[in-house]
């Protein structure tokens, strides 16, 4: 099961997504915590994003589609999983789009 909660801030997104992620024995993943596990693994793509990041910038779509991309090639995404206010641009879909349609 692959599921995507879109909202503004406060709209409950993470709300559902903790009952959703139990109901389905789904991965819950939250694109700032994905972030900063790049980031503390010291990934390639984690340093990159750290340095915007830490320059308090938005991340390109390409940093941000890279790690997702890693994310998802991990065998604990098999079962499903459910992102939490991702995708936020038209090329963050597009570019999640073509992702799992090679999976």
């Amino acid at each position: 099961m692959k599921l995507v909660l879109l909202g503004g801030p406060g709209a409950g997104k993470g709300t559902q997504a903790e009952q959703l992620k139990t109901h389905f024995d789904i991965q819950h993943v939250s694109t700032g915590e994905v972030l900063r596990e790049a980031r503390s693994a010291g990934t390639e793509l984690g340093i990159k994003a750290g340095e915007f990041m830490d320059a308090g910038k938005l991340l390109p779509d390409d940093i941000i589609l890279g790690i997702i991309d890693e994310k998802l090639a991990m065998p604990s995404m098999e079962n499903g999983f459910l992102f939490d206010g991702f995708p936020r641009t038209i090329v963050q879909a597009e570019g999640l789009d073509k992702m799992l349609k090679g999976r």
